[in-house]
């Protein structure tokens, strides 16, 4: 079973990895210049691909950042519908789910 010293800074480095993805993404965003037209239609495919990365990723760094909240409240782990104990395979699988498996639905 995983402590949650253990969980805190696997969910810390996530959003770490995430927050310097999404640098990534709005320094390649940003560099793009092309003036023709068959790279202008390349780029603005690509620059759609990864804007909905981003955003993929902004919702798992609010969804980290509250879990690290929880953390700090004490209330990792259970929960926030029911406030039972959520499966530790499913923290596993899932560490900033706020959702025991009944209520992730």
């Amino acid at each position: 079973m995983t402590s949650i010293s253990d969980r805190k800074q696997q969910l810390q480095t996530r959003l770490a990895d995430l927050a310097t993805r999404l640098d990534g993404i709005q320094a390649e965003l940003i560099s793009h210049e092309s003036r023709d037209w068959s790279d202008l239609a390349i780029e603005r495919e690509s620059d759609q691909m990864l804007e909905t990365m981003g955003l993929g990723w902004q919702a798992e760094m609010r969804a980290i950042t509250a879990a690290l909240q929880r953390v700090d409240d004490g209330t990792y782990g259970l929960c926030v519908r029911c406030g039972e104990l959520i499966e530790p395979a499913r923290l596993d699988l899932l560490p900033f789910t706020p959702f025991c498996k009944e209520h992730a639905a």
